[in-house]
């Protein structure tokens, strides 16, 4: 109990034996010399109540930013003690899962329908102390799931926003209206009349399922044991990592995939420009400029870019004539180089002649993310027991569920036609 809790107590039950003596006309020396030392008693408990309060309000504090963050910060605990080396070996020898591993799974059974075992998303994260091709990551910051299973996802740096789907198709209703207000023309006036304010559904249904094979010999089964664990989250993460950034710009929208942002411009009705000349920083002010009187974004460096390698070679390399300045120079000083995704995973390679490329440039207006990537549950986990039966190895199917849309148009753009070669 707290120490003020304990003394307002008993200061309510000096009240009360103070009442009792008070009311006696003609009280004893024993009774008077009671209530002096009740009387003593109640001025020390005040002062010691009002320490205490002092005392416990930086407790409380304290306790307040811990109940804060303390429900996000066990569910990261409980992700972290996921053992992926646990689901290997329950898919080859029917070992019982045990620990955080077998709760999670539990809980997610619960939440849907899995053939296989299930794996969170949040397990194909890469922990710490594992070192990949682009140095040691930092797992401490919290970022979106997206964030967190991709770290250096084009999808990721180009503002997408990964959203967890229980289940079925879900709409995100997205303002695409432009309400405007009026003066009112003179004294009797009346003001502008009323604006309609509409809303477009995005929909995103579970159509689309990703899958990728892994084998996994009975060699490394017997002699890798805890290192099994980090290779197939990053083998696995890696994977689709590579599939989700190229589905989300160039899906095709047939033979099972999603429609890209790049491919299905036209459906999305983002805007694209044909920009059919040599690459410049012009052409991207242009853009910038675009986005800007849309009130889509409020600078340069709020607008995102997606470019190809072979652009930033020829941007670096094209000299302002009379100058040591580039246009790749001049591009960076108005959108910050890390606004600028470069891909060849996520945008088709120059082709044409002369050589030409495109761009896409995203912003995020009003806090809503210019693209949605859905997924539904978690990963499922699938053993193929036939496969590698001869061989004693083990193969594993993880199947996603993913769905990819614009949240509006307006803040997207594409420039095609960026010539990397004179005519």
């Amino acid at each position: 109990m707290l120490e003020s809790v304990k003394i307002a107590r008993r200061q309510s039950e000096i009240r009360q034996n103070l009442a009792e003596l008070a009311g006696k006309e003609n009280p004893s020396e024993d009774e008077v010399r009671k209530m002096d030392e009740l009387d003593r008693e109640y001025r020390s408990n005040e002062t010691r109540y009002r320490a205490a309060l002092i005392a416990e309000d930086t407790e409380r504090r304290d306790a307040g930013s811990e109940l804060e963050t303390r429900t996000a910060q066990e569910w990261a605990d409980l992700m972290a003690g996921f053992e992926m080396r646990q689901v290997a070996l329950a898919l080859d020898e029917g070992r019982q899962l045990d620990g955080q591993t077998a709760e999670i799974v539990s809980e997610l059974r619960s939440a849907g329908g899995f053939r296989g075992i299930p794996v969170p998303w949040q397990a194909l994260e890469v922990r710490a102390g594992e070192t990949v091709a682009s140095g040691t990551p930092n797992p401490i910051q919290t970022r979106p799931i997206i964030d967190r299973l991709f770290p250096d996802s084009v999808a990721a740096r180009m503002g997408a926003q990964m959203i967890s789907i229980d289940a079925g198709a879900v709409e995100w209703p997205v303002t695409t209206s432009a309400v405007t207000a009026g003066w009112a023309d003179g004294e009797t006036a009346n003001v502008a009349g009323p604006t309609t304010y509409a809303t477009t559904d995005r929909a995103m249904s579970p159509d689309h399922n990703l899958g990728i094979q892994m084998r996994i010999t009975r060699k490394t089964l017997k002699q890798s044991g805890a290192a099994l664990e980090q290779a197939v989250r990053r083998d696995m993460s890696g994977a689709m990592g590579a599939a989700m950034d190229q589905a989300a710009f160039l899906g095709t929208g047939a033979n099972g995939q999603p429609l890209g942002v790049i491919a299905g411009a036209a459906t999305y009705g983002i805007t694209s420009t044909a920009v059919a000349a040599l690459a410049s920083w012009g052409a991207f002010r242009s853009a910038v400029t675009r986005f800007m009187t849309a009130n889509a974004a409020g600078s340069p460096d709020a607008v995102r870019a997606l470019i190809r390698p072979e652009l930033w070679d020829y941007l670096d390399s094209a000299l302002i004539s009379g100058t040591a300045v580039s246009e790749w120079d001049r591009l960076v000083k108005n959108i910050p180089a890390g606004n600028i995704a470069m891909t060849n995973n996520a945008l088709a390679a120059p082709s044409g002649t002369p050589s030409a490329t495109s761009a896409l440039l995203t912003t995020a207006a009003g806090g809503v993310a210019p693209i949605f990537i859905g997924a539904w549950g978690a990963v499922d986990m699938i053993r193929d027991p036939y496969s590698d039966a001869q061989s004693g190895g083990l193969r594993i199917t993880a199947l996603a569920t993913m769905d990819v849309t614009v949240a509006r148009p307006a803040q997207l753009e594409l420039l095609t036609g960026l010539e990397l070669e004179a005519a």
